[in-house]
């Protein structure tokens, strides 16, 4: 493949979610490979933002103020195809739904070489429009990444897409950030007793009436527990009043959304990712690569992060007591919490760094090129 490749990468914003930061990874890793990366959002600000522009990757902002208007979507069509068409862009590829729709229109309209589409959750989550729209962009773009097996029977079943157009690439994580470390002083609030903690955005599909329930339940029988939710969202106050509910509101510690997410994973004794809908979690991953022992819902990706009895721990997704158990079972055994956290962290830096994702997903790039390149010598 010559240097300097035509890449351009589609996110809806540079905030500091996981599929923007899965984004940054491998934009910054396929521009110091020797491609011309160039990154397309709607918003271009934010920790993402800053953190390219820093290492050199060209960033677009997507003239679409709204999606309710065919002229503002038109022009921003136009303005975008123009773009592409001066840099020589060879590959489009769209991480999020808004613009899986908008780079696939765009792609038809200006006949790109090489168009993906990601689908990193489950269609279930989104509105009835943005479905059936997706599912037309299935049919245009050349082929869909997913980031786990999870979601890619979910498009064969449920969406009827082939799976010879359904490539697999899961995250990577940069294990340069996350890695176990336990020197640190806890703040007061954390040091007296074992905390049970999730990182998450505080949304219903991710289980935490399930979470605070079922840690009701273990504290009643070990007192000494603590609960601590990082995060910020809409279910804050809601939880706030369960937890009052519950008898435990003096024993939950909530950290609002922070960028040193290593350090709080690392101020956990258990992780808990208790979703009722889950792809392949980041925040997961990150858990799991700090050496913090993790219990997770067998739902989704989970099951391929977390291994039951080898790299954690599973319970059946929406049930408290079954979460509870488990959380009583690792408090119990500190062996078994060091034997999950080594063999979690190990699979983590083995299997799923950002430099086995970008090996992958350049592996895919390179095979849909090829075909582009077959298909215009026919």
């Amino acid at each position: 493949m010559p240097l300097r490749q035509g890449l351009l990468l589609l996110v809806r914003s540079l905030e500091s979610g996981g599929t923007e930061r899965q984004l940054a990874e491998m934009a910054k890793a396929l521009h110091r490979r020797g491609w011309d990366v160039h990154v397309a959002c709607f918003h271009d600000s934010g920790l993402r933002a800053n953190e390219l522009r820093e290492a050199g990757v060209r960033i677009v902002r997507l003239p679409v103020k709204s999606f309710q208007s065919p002229v503002c979507i038109l022009r921003g069509l136009f303005s975008f195809g123009r773009y592409v068409l001066r840099h020589r862009i060879d590959v489009i590829h769209s991480f999020d739904a808004p613009t899986n729709i908008f780079g696939a229109l765009a792609a038809k309209l200006f006949a790109r070489r090489v168009v993906l589409i990601s689908q990193r959750s489950f269609r279930t989550l989104l509105a009835k429009r943005e479905h059936m729209a997706l599912r037309v962009m299935d049919r245009i773009a050349n082929g869909v990444v997913v980031n786990c097996e999870a979601v890619r029977t979910h498009l064969i079943r449920d969406e009827g897409i082939h799976p010879e157009r359904i490539r697999l690439c899961y995250n990577g994580l940069n294990t340069d950030t996350f890695f176990p470390t336990r020197d640190h002083i806890r703040p007061e609030n954390l040091r007296d007793g074992l905390i049970i903690g999730t990182v998450c955005v505080l949304r219903p599909e991710k289980g935490l009436d399930v979470l605070l329930k079922g840690f009701a339940i273990a504290a009643e029988q070990r007192p000494r527990l603590k609960l601590l939710i990082v995060g910020s969202g809409a279910l804050r106050d809601h939880l706030e009043r369960l937890g009052h509910q519950m008898g435990v509101a003096e024993r939950i510690i909530f950290q609002p959304n922070t960028r040193d997410v290593a350090l709080w994973l690392n101020r956990m004794d258990i992780f808990v990712l208790p979703s009722l809908s889950e792809a392949f979690s980041n925040a997961l991953m990150e858990a799991m690569a700090c050496g913090t022992p993790v219990i997770a819902s067998r739902v989704g990706g989970n099951p391929e992060l977390v291994r039951d009895d080898e790299t954690g721990l599973l319970f059946e997704a929406g049930d408290s007591e079954g979460l509870a158990k488990q959380l009583v079972r690792l408090v119990d055994d500190p062996t078994a919490r060091q034997k999950y956290a080594a063999a979690a962290t190990h699979f983590i830096r083995t299997k799923l760094t950002v430099d086995t994702a970008v090996n992958r997903i350049e592996e895919i790039y390179r095979e849909y090129l090829g075909q582009a390149v077959r298909t215009q010598s026919a």
